[in-house]
């Protein structure tokens, strides 16, 4: 896994295949998730793109898009039980995969412990 300064969590799935979600300590700062818009499948993106809006009791935040891609998956379950996000943000709650047109784009973020350390 990799790690952006956005909280955001990025996993190699397959054949440049990434999925993303968010962090659980952005989850936890963001408080009760209410609401979450994910992307269309085909969409193609640009790293640094908005591409998920999530709603939460405290505030609304934007998900940008971690590489330039083509969005291939979405996790629909969040569409109707946004609170996963809350319960399980490293794993049942990612938000989209994206196959990467520039998979080195990954080696631009950090690993656990850069993270860790990040968020201290």
């Amino acid at each position: 896994m990799k790690f952006t300064e956005e909280h955001e969590w990025l996993r190699n799935d397959e054949d440049d295949v990434i999925v993303v979600g968010i962090t659980e300590h952005a989850s936890e700062q963001l408080g009760d998730v209410v609401f979450v818009e994910l992307p269309e499948i085909g969409t193609m993106v640009a790293k640094g793109d908005e591409i998920v809006v999530i709603e939460s009791v405290k505030a609304a935040s934007d998900i940008l898009a971690p590489i330039d891609g083509e969005i291939v998956e979405i996790n629909e379950a969040l569409i109707d039980d946004p609170a996963k996000v809350n319960s399980d943000p490293l794993g049942d709650a990612w938000f989209f995969k994206i196959k990467a047109t520039d998979p080195s784009q990954m080696d631009e973020y950090m690993d656990e412990d850069a993270y860790q350390s990040f968020i201290g």
